[in-house]
């Protein structure tokens, strides 16, 4: 029984709007590991969508399967590059200008 679309849409904004607040009261010292555990599980994502992109049979699944490998690649990406800078934020040996 597949979902009607004015269902799907309300509950992809309401899922929007509740990761926005949960994730605006994180404390900032949770914010490091909340990014690394996020960054494990998008990479988990991104093997499913390669494996989900490997059986597509129809070029409808393999266009989709693609913009799925590319998002979550993206979203890796940028996670990575996130949580090396908020590392970079509490680097002592830099703040006190010791060897880089």
């Amino acid at each position: 029984m597949a979902a009607d679309p004015w269902t799907a849409l309300y509950i992809a904004i309401l899922a929007a709007f509740v990761g926005y607040e949960v994730i605006s009261r994180v404390p900032v010292l949770l914010h490091t590991p909340l990014m690394s555990g996020s960054n494990f599980i998008h990479g988990i994502v991104l093997v499913g969508a390669i494996v989900a992109l490997g059986l597509a049979t129809t070029p409808l699944e393999e266009a989709i399967g693609l913009v799925a490998v590319i998002m979550g690649a993206l979203n890796v990406t940028g996670g990575y590059m996130v949580t090396v800078r908020i590392l970079a934020m509490f680097d002592r040996a830099r703040s006190k200008g010791g060897p880089k």
